[in-house]
């Protein structure tokens, strides 16, 4: 049972690492499930409440994904309008078209929101899109770090009894 729960540790870490990049795959919950197989082999020596730690990155991140481009959008001179479309976009573009989507509504959302707020500055609208865009490299990095941090844990908690099972082996 340690050799499928660890097997699985290390396949929903790589696949919550994929899972960062590919905005359809829910990146860090893979990547804690990963981690939560790897907390049940019988040799963990992983601690509650590093799963409690992981668990608040984890949730923090994954806030902090969706909220991110509306914050973004105003960083960058965007109204409330701007804002607004901004978080619009992300389900919009999530639901509409799921790969591509996630990455264009934002940006769509807050030039849209920009307009209806003032037609006739285009360029602003461009540049609060492109914060929003910016967002979702932030949002996309930070994900990525959380995702490769539960991997190199899951790696710490299982390299001994890795070792001894290579070493048996070879």
């Amino acid at each position: 049972m340690d050799i499928l729960l660890s097997t699985c540790a290390f396949l929903l870490a790589i696949l919550g690492i994929a899972g960062c990049i590919v905005p359809a795959l829910p990146g860090t919950l893979l990547s804690y499930a990963g981690l939560l197989c790897a907390y049940f082999t019988s040799y963990s020596q992983m601690g509650a409440s590093a799963l409690w730690i992981w668990l608040a990155v984890c949730v923090a991140v994954s806030l902090a994904d969706y909220f991110l481009p509306a914050w973004m959008t105003k960083r960058f001179g965007g109204s409330r309008a701007g804002s607004i479309g901004a978080t619009i976009g992300v389900f919009v573009g999530f639901f509409l078209l799921p790969p591509i989507g996630i990455i264009l509504g934002p940006f769509l959302g807050a030039v849209v929101g920009e307009l209806f707020n003032d037609r006739n500055d285009f360029a602003k609208a461009l540049v609060v899109g492109c914060g929003s865009f910016l967002s979702f490299i932030v949002g996309t990095g930070i994900k990525l770090i959380a995702s490769i941090g539960i991997l190199i844990h899951i790696l710490a908690d299982t390299w001994p009894a890795l070792r001894n099972w290579l070493t048996t082996i070879f």
